[in-house]
């Protein structure tokens, strides 16, 4: 029999409802007991799409009912609140990107649940995006040489809709991910440089960063609501080719369109050859197979660590230097310069 870790939600958003409680469902090692909500919309929703969970008022009664991990799912300026809500109720915790709205906050985050002794992480789900771990493979059987420019994006044509409070503004939002899979694959960064748009009193909804990294590499990141003509999702210069990957990752539209890792199993997160990247070296590209991807491992790893059975899928320290980075682009998009860690 495998041991199974008893998991909550808080939050039945798009967050909580298209991209955490399909995952939380379909870990083996996970009973999934229920959601924290106060909706009367979210609740009917989730006695319609989740047979067997419970709706809950608060995490207090989550903990209550003997739930030992509880994933967080909200705005992004509640997530601090919350998740020492959940350390105090002794609860492992999964928290949303952007993990907090600073780094100071999270660094405390961070620090309580370590002198509490419960395990947090955060939910860097795009770790395991396909084209991600493909790029990670190219650099490791050297098919790119010395990487030299990494390039990455995230836009999206929506000129009539401006960001959402849930996120943060799309710095942090989109932000959170493309700086940690900057660091995941080219390591610390040194200067940061930041150029941020947003509407007049309104979050912002387009941004450049550039990354210098302590080895080199220089990383290109872009995030916007307001692109028109959306660039490839990565772009990887190095010294023996180019890998290019014009799409992101499939799994979002798999969740959307209400799949799952449960429903497909071994086909979860495989992407079409139509979408795969190619590798260029010159005027023509070779198609390359994309890597399957895996956001479907993240719970079970979760609950693996919460057992005492591995660790933690995110290091949360990981996810303090990412938000110390996101501080910096906000000083050098104000200032203007050029900021040195």
């Amino acid at each position: 029999m495998i041991e199974r870790v008893k998991f909550g939600l808080v939050g039945y958003g798009t967050g909580g409802r298209v991209f955490h409680a399909p995952l939380i469902a379909s870990a083996e090692n996970i009973e999934f007991v229920g959601v924290v909500t106060t909706s009367q919309e979210r609740r009917a929703q989730i006695a319609e799409e989740l047979p067997g969970v419970t709706a809950y008022d608060s995490i207090a009664a989550l903990a209550a009912d003997g739930v030992q991990a509880v994933a967080i799912s909200t705005p992004a300026a509640t997530h601090a609140a919350l998740a020492h809500e959940a350390i105090a109720a002794g609860l492992a915790v999964v928290v949303d990107k952007p993990f907090a709205l600073d780094a100071e906050t999270a660094r405390k985050l961070v620090t309580t649940a370590e002198e509490a002794g419960v395990p947090l992480t955060v939910y860097q789900n795009r770790r395991w995006d396909s084209d991600l771990l493909t790029i990670r493979k190219l650099m490791e059987n050297g098919s790119l040489g010395t990487i030299r420019r990494f390039e990455s994006r995230m836009e999206r044509w929506a000129p009539d809709r401006l960001p959402k409070d849930a996120g943060g503004g799309t710095l942090l939002d989109f932000g959170s991910h493309l700086v940690d899979q900057a660091l995941q694959l080219h390591g610390p960064a040194t200067r940061v440089y930041a150029e941020v748009h947003g509407p007049d009193g309104g979050l912002d909804d387009d941004f450049f960063l550039a990354l210098h990294h302590a080895n080199g590499v220089e990383s290109h990141l872009w995030g916007s609501w307001r692109q028109a003509g959306p660039g490839p999702r990565f772009r990887v210069s190095g010294t023996a080719g180019t890998y290019i990957s014009a799409l992101l990752d499939c799994q979002e539209d798999m969740l959307k369109a209400g799949k799952s890792p449960a429903k497909l199993g071994d086909r979860w997160g495989v992407e079409p050859e139509h979408r795969w990247g190619h590798l260029f070296r010159g005027a023509t590209g070779a198609p390359v197979e994309s890597c399957r991807g895996r956001w479907d491992t993240f719970y079970p790893a979760v609950a693996s660590a919460v057992l005492g059975e591995g660790p933690l899928p995110v290091n949360p320290w990981d996810s303090i230097r990412a938000m110390e980075i996101l501080d910096a682009a906000r000083t050098s998009a104000t200032q203007g310069t050029a900021v040195t860690l």
